[in-house]
């Protein structure tokens, strides 16, 4: 995450947070002013109409228990009672509709009481007709006139507002005590003339007049504000709440047990009278409390809106300041780490690169490009100055490890010169013995292996050399042929019996490269043998393609995992530093092949063949070849086994350098190596020496392997541009028989025992058939 963004998350986070309280603040105040002005609204439209539904019910209920006791009822008083009760109810309707959708509980609520006094009509009727008994038909006025009180209950039950709570409890019970002073009400009027009751009838009278005796002193009058705790001072101070609390105390004391139930005392008749005073005052205290509810209820709810435009002012400007506050040290700080960045990713990208690349070179370094140490006082400053000391002391410790480097590769360079004079004074001398010795066939067959060995230890030599740094002095000076490139890098196996090779004689190699290709592919052949089965071949074939010449070198080893093949790939492709190099001393062929692969511009890669060993694929740009020069060249003398013959190209088509042609088969015995004694200039090797094309063949018994056949080379006859065929190829006399055949043999040559193994002359034979099969396939495809 960049450091801009993490500055302004740093910024951004607590402003958020801080506008995201103020937001949630807000919203929680302005839903509770809400629901404030929703509960007065409601209050207003309904509670007031369900206050007085509640009176008038109550009043009914009085009036039908009056008639059912046998109480001389006019029948207009409870027509115009019911008429009363179904006004309000039509009133309450027609608010509630008007009110619209409240809460869960109030909608609850309302069908609760709807339902009610849509069976107020069936009520009645039960009551006229004396149907069922006066307990239910007291409970059922009681249980709706118990719903209109339970929705006043739920009406502030949300608010957050303590003091509303408070009150809205408070308006609660006023109602509950009202009703109980309205049942008590309504069971007297059910003694009747005969002033008794039953036994539960007494009970909930007795329970009524304690409750609301308990509701009013303790949970009422306390909590009253002073101007309506003074009314209801009044009120209970009043003549007829004195008679109410008389009768209710001669009621408890002077009733008479009886078999039906509980007589009253006389006194109870001027309950009626007494109960239209104070309950007509009760009520309007009633209502004036749900009143001041409701107002109290809008200007909390106007005290919390005015909280909310404060909230919002305040928190905004405070937002605002932070905001600019923060921008402002976010952008200095900012403009100053712009500055640092840059500074150091230019160091870090340009100038450090290509002071370490000097350094690698040996050029010396100018320490002003270098970043200085300033001296700053500050953070960032001296952020600046640690990265500079930073700088300085990597710079410090490339300059020695350069100066180590150089100095490591000047000594491996020498130990390889001094060590390359040894090699090829071994490899001269070795020759002058071949040329003394010549036919001693044992002793010859001893020093060609001893040539071998001497032929491998140059290359190691040569891999020093290369991973030191140095260059291959090449002396070729003519181009080189495919076939016979690969002739001479199969020459510097050990085991070169087992390489079976497929090469192109239309296209050669220009000389300056001839030797560093040959050691590349000697490496590789070299790697190849000495990871494969000792009896399996190991293949190599060139090729034209697109790119190049593609030389492909396969063999029949063991297995390599896909990790392995990209480790060894990995080698191929990058230059290690000698920390690598001294952990991986006993395989540095693909770190000397991946050097080599560079300085030509090729590539290298390692994969797994069909056969389930190792295929190396190496491709050669096109610049480093060249076409082969048939009529210049000197005649080529096939090696013992098999002469490749390769079809021209009639006048009129393509070049056959520019053509692929199917490679042919070719395998010799033991290639014989020249090489010659020459001053080693300083981190150089001897240079390899060229083969002498100009020169005549040696003679056949100082040169040539013992034991083995040789093969001549077919000469076939160019055709002449625009023949309409080319002419049929002619043998040349002697030229497919061994050197050793041509000339009669000195008598006084003594014929030395063949001491060959059965193996090596299974091999030679092997080899022999092989090339008369080949140039037997060569003749037919030149048959008409």
């Amino acid at each position: 995450m960049r450091l801009r963004t993490l500055l302004v998350l740093l910024a951004l986070v607590p402003t958020t947070a801080m506008g995201t309280q103020v937001a949630v603040t807000a919203d929680r105040l302005l839903a509770q002013s809400e629901h404030l002005r929703a509960d007065v609204a409601a209050g207003e439209r309904i509670g007031l109409p369900l206050h007085t539904l509640m009176v008038e019910m109550q009043a009914e209920r009085t009036t039908t228990a009056a008639r059912w006791a046998g109480t001389a009822v006019p029948e207009d008083t409870v027509l115009a009672r019911r008429a009363a009760t179904d006004a309000a109810a039509d009133a309450f309707r027609r608010s509630s509709d008007a009110a619209g959708p409240g809460t869960e509980e109030t909608d609850r609520r309302l069908q609760e009481i709807m339902k009610g006094l849509d069976d107020l009509d069936a009520l009645r009727e039960r009551a006229d007709a004396r149907i069922g008994s006066a307990d239910s038909m007291l409970v059922s006025y009681g249980d709706l006139i118990g719903q209109m009180i339970r929705y006043f209950e739920d009406g502030f039950s949300h608010t957050d507002d303590a003091g509303l709570t408070q009150e809205s409890r408070v308006v609660v019970t006023m109602f509950s005590a009202a009703e109980m002073v309205a049942l008590e009400d309504a069971i007297l009027a059910l003694a009747g003339p005969s002033r008794e009751l039953t036994t539960r009838r007494f009970a909930d009278f007795v329970n009524a007049v304690g409750a609301h005796r308990h509701l009013y002193d303790r949970w009422i009058v306390p909590f009253l504000p002073a101007e309506q705790s003074s009314l209801f001072t009044t009120i209970s101070g009043s003549d007829a709440w004195q008679t109410k609390t008389r009768i209710e105390n001669q009621v408890l004391s002077d009733h008479k047990d009886s078999e039906s139930g509980v007589k009253l005392p006389r006194g109870i008749t001027g309950w009626a009278a007494a109960h239209d005073t104070w309950s007509s005052r009760l009520d309007a205290l009633n209502t004036e409390r749900v009143r001041a509810l409701h107002a109290h209820g809008n200007a909390r709810a106007a005290e919390l809106e005015a909280q909310v435009t404060r909230l919002i002012g305040v928190s905004g400007g405070a937002l605002l300041l932070v905001v600019l506050v923060v921008v402002f040290t976010t952008r200095s700080v900012l403009r100053r780490l712009r500055v640092l960045h840059d500074r150091t990713v230019t160091v870090a990208e340009e100038t450090l690169p290509g002071v370490v690349a000097r350094l690698q070179q040996g050029r010396p370094v100018d320490e002003g490009a270098l970043p200085p140490v300033r001296g700053e006082q500050d953070e960032v400053g001296r952020v600046g100055d640690a990265f500079a000391r930073v700088v300085a002391v990597s710079v410090d410790g490339h300059r020695r490890l350069a100066a180590e480097r150089q100095g490591f590769g000047m000594f491996a360079a020498g130990i390889a010169s001094r060590t390359g004079n040894l090699v090829s004074r071994q490899l001269a001398l070795t020759e002058e013995l071949q040329d003394t010795f010549g036919g001693d066939e044992e002793l010859l067959a001893r020093l060609m292996r001893s040539d071998q060995l001497t032929v491998g230890m140059r290359r190691q030599i040569e891999n020093l050399l290369i991973l030191a740094g140095g260059e291959i002095p090449d002396p070729h000076t003519e181009p080189m042929r495919v076939a016979d490139l690969l002739r001479e890098a199969a020459a510097e196996v050990e085991d070169f019996r087992r390489i079976d090779r497929q090469a192109l004689d239309e296209i050669s190699v220009e000389p300056r490269v001839i030797s560093q290709i040959s050691h590349l592919l000697a490496e590789l052949l070299d790697n190849a043998t000495r990871f494969s089965p000792p009896r399996s071949k190991v293949v190599i074939r060139a090729e034209l393609v697109a790119d190049g010449l593609s030389v492909e070198i396969e063999d029949r080893g063991p297995r390599v995992t896909a990790a392995r093949y990209a480790e060894m790939n990995g080698r191929l492709h990058s230059a290690p530093p000698y920390s690598v190099l001294a952990e991986n001393a006993h395989r540095l062929g693909l770190f000397v092949v991946g050097h080599l692969a560079d300085q030509l511009g090729a590539t290298v890669t390692l994969r797994r063949s069909v056969y389930g060993g190792t295929s190396a694929v190496v491709i050669l740009p096109r610049e480093l070849l060249v076409p082969t020069d048939h009529d210049s060249g000197p005649e080529r003398v096939a090696t013992p086994a098999s002469a490749s013959v390769a079809p021209r190209t009639p006048a009129g088509r393509e070049d056959a350098a520019d053509r692929q042609v199917p490679a042919l088969r070719v395998a010799d015995p033991l290639p014989v190596r020249q090489t010659a004694v020459r001053r080693i200039p300083t981190r150089q090797l001897p240079a390899r020496q060229a083969p002498d094309r100009e020169a005549p063949t040696r003679d056949a018994p100082d040169r040539e392997a013992p034991r083995l056949p040789a093969g001549g080379r077919l000469a076939l006859e160019r055709p002449e541009a625009g023949a309409a065929r080319p002419a049929l190829p002619e043998r040349v006399p002697q030229t497919h028989m061994a050197e050793q055949l041509r000339e009669p043999r000195a008598a006084e040559e003594a014929v030395t025992p063949d001491e060959a193994t059965p193996q090596e002359v299974a091999d030679a034979w092997d080899d022999y058939e092989q090339g008369t099969r080949t140039v037997e396939n060569e003749l037919r495809q030149d048959q008409p």
